[in-house]
């Protein structure tokens, strides 16, 4: 790793590079002079990334990873060792997003969440570890606003997103002890392909939302208004990665802008939890408590 002085300088694995603050992440990562390891689920989606890291004039290692298959995380991890000879960073961006609430939803659909953004990224931790023990290394995990206080209708991304925070924080003073630094990155709203992705059929499942259509209605108004007053780029999202990576002492929790910086305070002081439901109950419609 480096310290803010010197030269960039260290082995990084990335995780959900295909898009958004994966690829912003990678590309900044690398133009600061890290060795960057690039992956991506399916390697026919890596375009954008190629394209982007030519255009910066920087090198990056592109690699197939499927962060649900522990013979693919196992694979990976050797690979970077068998290369690079150690590993210096993680970053665990990949993640799946959710649109629904409880009865709209399958189980299988709520498994689905979980199986990326929760057991997915605590497995690449796991396979990380041994290795960022051994050069005192880092992991930087991105999270969401979503994470700390619940949104509605995003109930599995909040919800997985949540647990791997808490796992995180959890795990972050035993893995102090052995010399390996762990950190969670808090955006809210960003600019990229990761809702266009979310694989739902929107206005089916308005026309099926039965009781809760006027509710998601009301949500599904209201989210593009809070969007375009807060969004950021992702390319400001993955400079406050690099930040991360390179401060020689980072925090566990970090915020990308006032939006969520505001959301996550807001969170952390209410401690009986009755200003996050009011809050969220008016992007619903709702003019009061019950």
């Amino acid at each position: 790793m480096k310290d803010k002085a010197g030269p960039a300088c260290g082995v990084v694995l990335m995780t959900g590079t295909s898009s958004g603050i994966g690829l912003a992440s990678a590309v900044a990562a690398a133009g600061a002079g890290f060795t960057v390891v690039a992956t991506l689920r399916d390697p026919g989606r890596a375009d954008a990334l190629r394209t982007a890291a030519s255009e910066a004039g920087v090198e990056l290692d592109v690699r197939r990873l499927d962060i649900t298959d522990e013979a693919s995380i196992a694979g990976t991890v050797a690979e970077v060792l068998a290369a690079y000879g150690r590993l210096d960073a993680v970053v665990n961006n990949a993640g799946v997003g959710s649109v629904g609430t409880l009865e709209l939803l399958s189980m299988e659909q709520i498994r689905a969440a979980f199986e990326v953004n929760f057991f997915g990224t605590i497995a690449v931790t796991q396979a990380a570890l041994p290795h960022l023990r051994a050069s005192r290394g880092r992991l930087v995990t991105v999270g969401s606003a979503y994470g700390v206080a619940g949104q509605p209708f995003n109930e599995p991304y909040c919800a997985s997103k949540g647990a791997t925070e808490v796992y995180l924080e959890s795990l972050a003073p035993v893995a102090a002890e052995v010399g390996v630094r762990v950190s969670v990155i808090e955006p809210g709203p960003v600019s990229s392909s990761f809702v266009a992705n979310i694989p739902v059929d929107r206005p089916a499942m308005l026309a099926g939302a039965g009781d809760y259509g006027p509710a998601f209605r009301n949500y599904l108004q209201h989210v593009p208004r809070m969007i375009a007053s807060a969004v950021q780029t992702p390319q400001e999202v993955a400079a406050i990665v690099l930040d991360v990576l390179t401060d020689p002492a980072p925090p566990f929790r970090v915020q990308t802008s006032p939006f969520s910086e505001d959301f996550v305070a807001g969170k952390l002081a209410d401690t009986d939890g009755a200003a996050v439901v009011s809050t969220a109950r008016t992007w619903l419609g709702a003019t009061h408590a019950e």
